[in-house]
């Protein structure tokens, strides 16, 4: 993987292993980690390919007195060989110390309080060491429910404790500016070389704690392809409803990351696997098994998105939640048109009110995305309606393109019959003639009858009737 890896592996008496079993979290915190160290000499990650920004955090903080490293996925993707693009920062300085250093942050977060320090448009996050539950001192402390759930962890330790109380072998790996080593307390190297992810302590306990560690779990196994260990995904299908407890608020920028991440569609594979998919979308885990389209749509959509972050092209959570819920839209319009005898257009948007209203009890969805994603399923219906001056509107609409994309998808899918989007291609690149031929031939309109559009001569109007003279009486005027 990278050099001198594998001689540090093999050295007597020094190859990398979980320093604890799966019995409990409990009786691995009471177990004290043996550090790995991985000098300079032996490991790829150079300061040239780290933030200069971060670089500054960390000497900073240790330049005042304090221990700081760099933490998780920037030291775990420079390992891999790829280029890290966030950068976390682990100190024993406490939030309101790290707020004194730095005039340029500023402490989140009431769960987990953390530091944002801010270099332009990049940001750094700094996080105190996490200690163990119950050595409450200074006035932090942790609360968990009933349930195992944590509601508060904010109990500052040491390294070695914050290292056993990260979620991934893997993430807990730990860079320092004061000997440009790494340091391991976890056995991440050992799986990072095995490409296997592994869950700290007992899974089951940690899942209980922040369910959304099994969103994780398949992030991470699909964006780096790793395997999930076998005893850390043996929990993930019965303990998936837990997910219900998280804010929605939370989840919907879970979904960001498993979707907008470049590996959209193997998240949503490996989601599905393992029952999870169910948690974030219950409606379109029921109909994506019952439309023989729905799963081609979704996956190609998905594929679609992973193309674009690929090309470094612009995509929209709206276009995204509009692929995703799409095919519950699709089936509740047919049973509203049946149930209230509507027609297609009011049916469909009743549908898609309902829909929405049932999504946002799992994912939130803000008005800046579901405004637009209900623009593109309404112009699904404008869009079969080629006849007069409806067809420019709908082409000048700001949405056009991406229901224009949208339609190209659903063809592709199978849902619906090939040659609308041909027919809307054409029309684009046509010129004023060759728009009013596609009307006329193709779109429904009246070749004796120019449609009205650009360069097309207006519509003569019938001329009004005029009105019968009545025999009432002419109501007095003031000079009567």
């Amino acid at each position: 993987m990278f050099k001198g890896f594998s001689r540090f592996l093999q050295r007597p008496g020094e190859r990398l292993k979980t320093f604890f079993g799966p019995e409990s979290a409990s009786a691995a915190e009471d177990t004290t980690p043996t550090r790995q160290v991985l000098p300079r000499d032996e490991h790829n990650v150079s300061r040239q390919n780290l933030s200069e920004s971060a670089l500054k955090v960390l000497y900073r903080l240790n330049g005042a007195g304090y221990d700081a490293y760099l933490v998780g996925g920037c030291i775990r993707d420079s390992l891999l060989g790829n280029r890290p693009k966030d950068f976390d920062v682990a100190t024993n300085a406490t939030p309101d110390e790290v707020r004194q250093l730095f005039r340029n942050s500023r402490i989140i977060g009431r769960r987990f309080r953390i530091v944002h320090v801010r270099f332009g448009r990049e940001v750094i996050e700094v996080t105190t060491f996490r200690g163990r539950h119950g050595e409450e001192h200074a006035g932090n402390h942790s609360q968990q429910s009933d349930e195992g759930l944590l509601l508060r962890d904010n109990v500052w330790g040491s390294v070695e404790e914050d290292a056993i109380r990260r979620d991934f072998t893997v993430n807990a790996l730990y860079y320092s500016v004061t000997d440009f080593a790494i340091h391991d307390w976890t056995g991440g190297l050992q799986d990072l070389e095995d490409r296997v992810l592994r869950m700290i302590g007992d899974p089951e306990t940690r899942y209980r704690e922040d369910p959304v560690r099994m969103l994780r779990a398949a992030r991470f196994a699909a964006k780096l392809d790793f395997r999930i260990a076998e005893e850390t995904e043996a929990p993930i299908r019965e303990l998936a409803p837990l997910l219900l407890q998280i804010p929605p608020a939370r989840l919907f920028e879970e979904v960001l990351k498993l979707f907008l991440s470049g590996h959209a569609l193997q998240s949503f594979r490996v989601l599905r696997e393992r029952g999870l998919f169910a948690m974030l979308f219950p409606e379109s885990d029921e109909v994506l098994d019952q439309q023989p389209w729905a799963v081609a749509l979704v996956e190609q959509a998905l594929a679609n998105t992973d193309a674009r972050i690929a090309q470094d092209r612009p995509v929209t959570p709206a276009f995204l939640f509009g692929a995703l819920l799409w095919p519950c839209v699709q089936q509740r319009t047919l049973r509203v048109a049946h149930e209230q005898d509507l027609p297609d257009i009011p049916a469909q948007q009743a549908a898609a009110q309902q829909v929405i209203t049932r999504q946002l009890q799992h994912t939130s969805i803000p008005k800046r995305f579901s405004m637009p994603m209900r623009d593109i399923w309404d112009l699904q219906q404008q869009l079969p309606r080629r006849r007069g001056r409806r067809v420019f509107q709908t082409l000048e609409h700001p949405r056009f393109r991406a229901a224009y994309d949208f339609l190209l998808l659903r063809e592709e899918a199978g849902e619906i019959s090939p040659g609308l989007g041909e027919w809307w291609t054409q029309f684009q690149q046509a010129d004023e003639e060759g728009q009013r031929e596609l009307m006329a031939t193709t779109g429904g309109g009246n070749a004796a009858t120019p449609a009205a559009g650009p360069g097309s001569k207006p519509r003569r109007r019938r001329p009004r009737k005029r009105r019968r003279p009545t025999n009432k009486p002419t109501p007095p005027t003031l000079d009567d």
